[in-house]
């Protein structure tokens, strides 16, 4: 799961930011509500957390421009204003939820669980032929073992799982999990499908990580060709 967070605070925008990788979502950082803005129209997020009072523009006016847009992702609204009237403005622009700051860790990352729980059809656990991905416990499993999979590992998976027989470039892989300005190389899309591709085999899977040539990746029965 990729979540936007628009912060000025770049202290804390970055002590969000682990919290995030730490807890297996991806997140992308920006400091100013044009710049949320703008990454929002891109699209490809899962949830935003967006602080109120941000420089160019505000919170409230980012979501109620990507509310006009259409755009229904989760938001989370994170402010150093607590007052009843700014918590009631935020849900009346459109935000999912609303937290003021200081805050604490748990709470943060159980709001973010909530307002996308629908979004992730609640069920928290994917199943593709005889795999099961536990979203809560990040498992890997079949009926002969499991593994604990690790930040990167997990949102590859659940993106496969998540599009079963869907043809995913490695373009795709970057821009939904290593994000718009991640430095790492695209080649480190075939590390982690061949890390995925040892445990599938060592779980004794019945699906696979099929390459297409010059296309990307999908998973598929492995009796199919």
């Amino acid at each position: 799961m990729r979540i936007l967070l628009a912060e000025d605070e770049k202290a804390l925008s970055k002590a969000i930011v682990k919290i995030f990788e730490k807890n297996n979502y991806s997140a992308d950082a920006v400091y100013n509500g044009e710049d949320a803005l703008s990454y929002l129209e891109m699209g490809n997020y899962d949830a935003a957390v967006l602080d109120i009072m941000m420089p160019k523009m505000d919170g409230i006016t980012v979501l109620k421009r990507i509310r006009a847009e259409g755009n229904q992702i989760p938001v989370l609204m994170l402010t150093a204003k607590s007052e009843i009237e700014d918590r009631v403005l935020g849900l009346d622009s459109g935000a999912n939820d609303y937290l003021p700051k200081p805050f604490d860790t748990r709470e943060l990352l159980a709001r973010i669980r909530s307002i996308t729980r629908a979004k992730s059809e609640t069920d928290t656990k994917l199943t593709v032929g005889n795999v099961t991905l536990d979203r809560a416990t990040y498992e890997l499993s079949s009926p002969t073992g499991s593994f604990r999979l690790a930040n990167k590992e997990y949102q590859m998976m659940e993106y496969l799982m998540v599009n079963p027989r869907r043809v995913l470039s490695a373009e795709m892989f970057m821009e939904k999990i290593w994000g718009y300005d991640a430095e790492a190389e695209i080649n480190v899309v075939w590390v982690y499908i061949s890390y995925l591709r040892k445990k599938l085999t060592a779980l004794g899977a019945d699906i696979q990580i099929k390459s297409s040539r010059n296309a990307g990746y999908s998973l598929e029965d492995v009796h199919d060709r």
